[in-house]
């Protein structure tokens, strides 16, 4: 590590750089679905948008997959770098590839001999399989591109380059919206057209970060190292928060899907699709945060950085609140145009339930915002059980239940309800975690 230093008066700036660097560019990888759900909405129509939304756990499976392995990592990459000539140190990043292989096998396997069960299992039906199964099978089967952009990521990041990893993830994601227009619109590929944009865009990435190893400077490469399951175990506790988090989008949109069927039918699903995608890109600030305080914060693990920390802290929670507060702001009294955009049939009843669903579901973001931070400042300090214990509440434990229960209770509303209790009731928890000891 090149670029953070041990000097307390250099916490604001560290912390203005890393995160600043990291929020831009997470806004830009969410953006890769957001693309697909624009141009498939506005291009194709509300079934395919109902279809995205379908399969919008199976990429939230393996994006989360990813960072769990390249945070996981990096995590111990930096807490290791007190000895940079240790086996640890020197060996983490191969073993983080390894992992990564695994996955990529798992995954690609998925989406070339069964994209259409995936589908049906998440709840597709006669109209929206078609639709689901395509962008499955193109988006499952290049899953090495996207497991490999987000290790390299990770560590291009906590090896002292927060810019460049954000230029990889912004040029990345311009790629696929350019791409995703012209597959769609002018060649007329539909879905599969949307999901070849997408898979592409990781491509652009990794080509941008590459180059910090032709520089020189890049503290980590592949080494000649046997797979160990000890190192593999290390880094998946250390990341699998980064995996619930992003699991847990996926499992409440399954769980919502399958609610809303019962009650609105497609109109409803693709209505929640809209919500769903927004909510990808305000939570991927708080990723952004999250990840940005990451590095810093595993320099900082030791005895003699707790005043860093506490700095650390404050700063990170004060900025989730400040764009949760603006973020819902916006969304509260533009909810209708912001429905609209996606909905190129002009549905009413589609508009009415988005932009409504938008003014109870995104108060989550007060705590959700806090909770995401909390599971990456616990994993940081080297503490993973307790950062374990706020994701997985907020992404099974609670949300589930409590869905089923508020749309038996208030239908349709009680599910939109549903997000911002289990959000608050979880903070609570990460707070006392998180003050308990910095």
């Amino acid at each position: 590590m090149t670029s953070i230093t041990d000097k307390h008066n250099q916490i604001l700036p560290l912390f203005l750089k890393y995160v600043s660097a990291n929020v831009l560019g997470m806004i830009g990888f969410s953006c890769y679905i957001l693309a697909d759900t624009f141009f498939i909405a506005r291009g194709i129509g509300s079934d395919a948008l109902a279809a995205l939304n379908l399969a919008l756990p199976a990429y939230s499976l393996m994006n989360g997959t990813g960072l769990m392995i390249g945070m996981g990592g990096a995590a111990r990459y930096s807490l290791s770098s007190a000895k940079p000539r240790g086996s640890v140190h020197q060996s983490v990043f191969t073993q983080s590839f390894y992992l990564c292989i695994l996955a990529a096998l798992i995954f690609t396997s998925a989406g070339l001999f069964f994209p259409e069960q995936i589908a049906s299992l998440l709840g597709a039906n006669s109209q929206t399989l078609p639709y689901a199964s395509d962008y499955l099978r193109v988006l499952l089967s290049f899953s090495p591109l996207f497991l490999g952009n987000n290790l390299l990521l990770c560590f291009v990041r906590n090896d002292g380059a927060p810019n460049l990893s954000m230029a990889g993830m912004i040029v990345g994601s311009l790629t696929n919206i350019v791409l995703d227009y012209i597959f769609v619109y002018p060649l007329g590929m539909g879905m599969t057209g949307a999901a070849i944009a997408t898979a592409t865009a990781p491509v652009v990435s990794m080509l941008i970060l590459s180059t910090h190893f032709r520089k020189g400077g890049a503290g980590f490469r592949l080494s000649r190292t046997k797979p160990s399951p000890k190192s593999a175990a290390d880094i998946c506790a250390l990341g699998v928060s980064s995996l619930i988090t992003e699991l847990s989008s996926g499992i409440v949109i399954i769980v919502f899907n399958f609610l809303i069927l019962m009650r609105s039918g497609n109109t409803g699903v693709a209505a929640y699709g809209i919500l769903a995608n927004i909510a990808l890109v305000l939570v991927a600030v708080f990723t952004g945060i999250a990840q940005g305080i990451q590095p810093l914060v595993s320099k900082y693990a030791d005895h003699n950085g707790l005043h860093a920390r506490v700095k650390i802290r404050r700063y990170a929670i004060i900025t989730s609140l400040l764009f949760a507060g603006t973020a819902y702001l916006l969304t509260a009294l533009f909810s209708v145009p912001i429905a609209d955009l996606f909905n190129r049939d002009h549905d009413p009843v589609l508009t009415e339930i988005a932009a409504s669903g938008m003014k109870i579901y995104f108060i989550s973001l007060f705590f959700s915002g806090i909770n995401i931070i909390t599971g990456a400042f616990l994993s940081s300090s080297d503490r993973p059980k307790e950062a374990f214990a706020v994701s997985i509440l907020r992404g099974f434990v609670l949300i589930i239940p409590a869905a089923w229960i508020f749309a038996t209770l208030f239908d349709l509303t009680g599910i939109w309800v549903s997000v911002p209790v289990t959000e608050a009731l979880v903070c609570i928890l990460a707070l006392i975690f998180l003050f308990r000891k910095p």
